[in-house]
């Protein structure tokens, strides 16, 4: 198969989606407030070191399913050694239609194919929580950015936001970005991986719209009757206090608990709003949390992925046991 028709292959047809229980070498990467996450689980060989099996397990959108996909094939029947050479770039050229915007997909499964490599050779995961996230938003950290513009020679900021999701929220980390872009590309001239021309420069971008905005609080309102009291007849009226918000339709005499659950399931929306799908929070019985999908989230390989990721998301959020059950 070749484009978006090998796309599509391995988005709805892999049969390596799920759980490994002989795995002896495991990687994750991602996490829901990333908006993806993947787990890679290998049976490698321990005469060999081939990889006899391998399955996922993702949340997020279909380019997220489909390069966990291609990267099981891939890897299949390869030694450890071999499939330490896979590039993020080589699984998107193996999906052969991995739109731009997406590619942090690709990047995604590479950082767990390489912790998973790591597992097996004993080695521990790399500690990068110690350190603060560079895009705070989305939690990407310092040395996962440096790796992918290294690895994948990166030269524009777009490429960096496609590519790892920094800066592609709120913007804010948007010059301490630009920096490590222009850093890192200083040193792959260095290294001969990029000719000087194509190196990164401070300014060479546009700053970002909130790089735009003016910051600090507004300067007060001069005040005319400063100087002596108000007379009664002058001063203002009191406003009114302004009417609470009318709730959601279907929460108006809703217990607080069930709106803090539709809340938490809103933030999830549009991480698979984007392609196509959804999820809305339905009612809540004890333990149990009714939600309908709909869109591209209907089906047995979608629904079970997001179905564990709302799941996750409201365990997170509350602390306790909660069952995401789908209803139509």
């Amino acid at each position: 198969m070749l484009g978006l028709g090998k796309f599509d292959h391995h988005f709805s047809t892999s049969a390596n989606a799920g759980p490994l229980p002989q795995a002896n070498a495991v990687g994750r990467f991602g996490s829901i407030g990333w908006g993806d996450a993947v787990k890679l689980m290998l049976k490698v060989e321990p005469d060999d070191g081939r990889i006899a099996q391998a399955r996922f397990q993702a949340f997020g959108c279909s380019s997220a399913i489909a390069a966990s996909a291609a990267l099981t094939d891939m890897i299949t029947g390869k030694t450890i050694d071999e499939a330490s050479g896979i590039s993020a770039a080589a699984i998107a050229d193996y999906l052969g239609d991995l739109p731009r915007e997406r590619m942090y997909c690709a990047v995604m499964t590479f950082e767990a194919l390489q912790q998973a490599i790591g597992s097996f050779r004993g080695k521990a995961a790399v500690a990068e929580a110690d350190a603060p996230p560079v895009c705070k938003c989305l939690g990407v950290g310092q040395m996962m950015i440096e790796r992918t513009i290294r690895f994948n020679r990166l030269t524009s900021l777009d490429d960096v936001t496609a590519y790892t999701k920094a800066a592609g929220s709120c913007s804010t980390c948007f010059k301490q970005i630009e920096s490590l872009l222009a850093r890192v590309n200083a040193e792959m001239v260095e290294d001969g991986l990029i000719p000087a021309e194509d190196a990164y420069r401070i300014g060479s971008a546009m700053p970002r719209a909130t790089e735009l905005k003016p910051h600090g609080a507004p300067a007060p309102a001069a005040n005319i009757f400063a100087a002596k009291a108000t007379p009664a007849h002058l001063r203002p009226i009191a406003k009114a206090a302004p009417r609470p918000a009318t709730p959601p339709a279907g929460l108006v005499d809703a217990p607080p608990q069930e709106a803090l659950i539709a809340e938490a399931v809103e933030e999830l929306r549009p991480h698979l709003q984007r392609d196509g799908g959804d999820c809305e929070f339905v009612s809540l019985d004890g333990n149990i949390v009714y939600v309908r999908l709909s869109g591209n989230c209907v089906g047995c390989q979608l629904s079970s992925v997001t179905l564990s990721g709302v799941q996750a998301k409201l365990v997170e959020k509350f602390g306790r046991p909660l069952r995401v059950v789908p209803v139509s």
